[in-house]
């Protein structure tokens, strides 16, 4: 673990902003040059966080994305020359007096012009991450520049404690699952560096992130201001800095990772992903509040860890920190996608700061973290989803739903339509009793197939599936009776009318097969199997 202090984030005034984004325009820097560039094999290379054939392949280049990559992405050391070749609007006097680069010899916290020789083989290396972002959402494509603090890959070295992090795989997670409907407010809990809040803004009136470092708002209102977008900041604890105010929608990446609490004293604390709680606890506290920050048809989309004990199911702790906002009407939807045990765990979150079997310290902050597990029985760590919705009409007049799932796939392009229309599955089922849910009139979805798995030369199958094409590529078993249910469900009888046929055909008891299937039909709707 680093314990020197990292450089201070970059300050830029607002014609310094300007100039910074004409040079990155021009380059032009942006995710489809630099893969251009590179390739595929550096490119899949860089994913596994290996720079070095990226390096290869760049070295020496004078073309401005190359030379704004290697210094900015891989952490390469670039004569002067070709940094001003790069940056010709800011300069390398701007560069240097903004805090963006520094001289490659020197470790302290600024490279200020006056301490740089003008000598064009002057080496110089970054100071910030500064890397090319592009994705797609419903208002069209996407296109920006995020600043954040140089990575592991580009320094060679562990994270610091206060490291602000870029755009990782749990930020793409987060923003594939986040609705992107017009909104009027939105709170990104826990910014860092702000990608949340750059996303939200394309669909909202107004954007209020939040976070307790003061490093990680400065990156984000560097971001926001490089990006030309309009967000407001606030520093403080959870909830704390919006306290009394609503949202129709609130997203956050919380720092969920589970860490020994005596970690911090010995310098393996991240600020970035430690909540400083025990356990699991962060969630449960701000699980506790969050609901009462939802505006009538509002949404919120967590990320979230949480314990397994050894003699309980995989949802008891989701399950205690959501039955407050059950009982306050809202509907909640836990998916877990993935389980570790304490060691994998303790070893991918030790990873993750940088550190390795190799580090001294590596044995001593396992143990601890097997410690602090064995401490409250811990046999299992979850991750995953956590999904809320306050009801937009007769809020508080129900108790809410409770749904849990556990979910081995990943899924297929953007889940944040497919999660919502559950969502408002979830609230009109409610509504619906036995004999109104056999009275709608439910389609099955097209992308739903019938898999049957047959011994060779038999007729009857061992295993009936129904298959999900689109969301996560769901696999449901199902009996006979079930599949030709579903198999006609074409909008043009209810559904009671379609199980008494399909009863006749069998001579099933239509009462027992009412009494097995609406359930699961229900379970089918929620999932967008079927719809109503």
């Amino acid at each position: 673990m680093r314990t020197d202090s990292p450089p201070a984030p970059p300050r830029l005034a607002p014609e310094e902003v300007a100039a910074l984004r004409t040079d990155l325009a021009a380059a032009p820097y942006t995710a489809e040059r630099t893969e251009e560039l590179l390739g595929p094999v550096p490119l899949a290379a860089l994913r596994r966080e290996d720079p070095v054939p990226a390096r290869r392949v760049l070295h020496g280049s004078d073309d401005p994305a190359a030379v704004l990559f290697t210094l900015f992405a891989l952490g390469g050391v670039v004569p002067r020359s070709r940094v001003g070749t790069a940056l010709p609007a800011l300069g390398v006097d701007g560069a240097l007096r903004t805090g963006l680069v520094g001289p490659a010899a020197d470790p302290g916290p600024r490279g200020l012009d006056d301490h740089v020789p003008d000598d064009p083989d002057t080496p110089l290396r970054a100071l910030v991450d500064l890397t090319p972002y592009a994705a797609r959402d419903d208002a069209g494509e996407i296109s920006w520049w995020i600043a954040s603090d140089l990575s592991e890959l580009a320094t060679g070295r562990a994270l610091h404690g206060e490291h602000v992090l870029g755009v990782g795989g749990a930020s793409l997670t987060l923003a594939r699952i986040a609705p992107r409907e017009r909104v009027g407010r939105v709170l990104d809990l826990g910014c860092g560096s702000g990608i949340q809040a750059l996303h939200a803004a394309r669909h909202a009136e107004h954007v209020v992130a939040t976070d307790l470092s003061e490093r990680a708002l400065a990156f984000a209102a560097l971001n926001a201001a490089l990006n030309d977008v309009e967000i407001e900041l606030r520093r403080g604890s959870l909830l704390e800095p919006v306290a009394g105010e609503r949202f129709d929608l609130i997203v956050s990446n919380p720092p969920f990772v589970i860490t020994p609490r005596g970690a911090e004293d010995d310098g393996t604390r991240w600020t970035y992903r430690d909540g400083g709680r025990a356990g699991d606890t962060l969630l449960a506290e701000l699980l506790r509040t969050l609901p009462g920050h939802l505006a009538p048809g509002g949404r919120a989309v967590l990320l979230g860890n949480w314990e397994i004990g050894e003699e309980e199911p995989w949802d008891a702790h989701p399950r205690a920190w959501l039955e407050d906002a059950r009982a306050d009407g809202v509907d909640a939807w836990v998916i877990q996608r993935e389980q570790e045990d304490p060691a994998q765990y303790a070893e991918t979150w030790a990873r993750d700061g940088g550190l390795t079997d190799r580090d001294p310290g590596w044995a001593g902050l396992l143990g601890a973290w097997l410690d602090d597990f064995a401490a409250r029985g811990v046999a299992a760590i979850g991750f995953g989803y956590l999904l809320l919705r306050r009801p937009a009409d007769g809020a508080g007049e129900r108790a809410g739903v409770l749904r849990t799932e556990r979910i081995a796939g990943t899924g297929s392009g953007s889940l944040a339509e497919h999660l919502g229309a559950g969502m408002l599955a979830l609230d009109r089922l409610a509504a619906l009793d036995d004999t109104a849910l056999a009275g709608t009139r439910p389609v099955r979805a097209a992308d739903v197939v019938e898999r049957r798995h047959l011994t060779p030369g038999q007729w009857d199958p061992m295993l009936i599936e129904l298959v999900q094409g689109a969301g996560f590529a769901r696999a449901v078993p199902a009996d006979q009776l079930l599949a030709a249910t579903v198999g006609a469900l074409d909008g043009t009888l209810t559904l009671g009318q379609v199980l008494a046929a399909v009863c006749a055909l069998t001579d099933a008891d239509e009462d027992e097969a009412r009494e097995r299937l609406l359930p699961a039909v229900r379970d089918l709707v929620i999932t967008q199997m079927v719809t109503l």
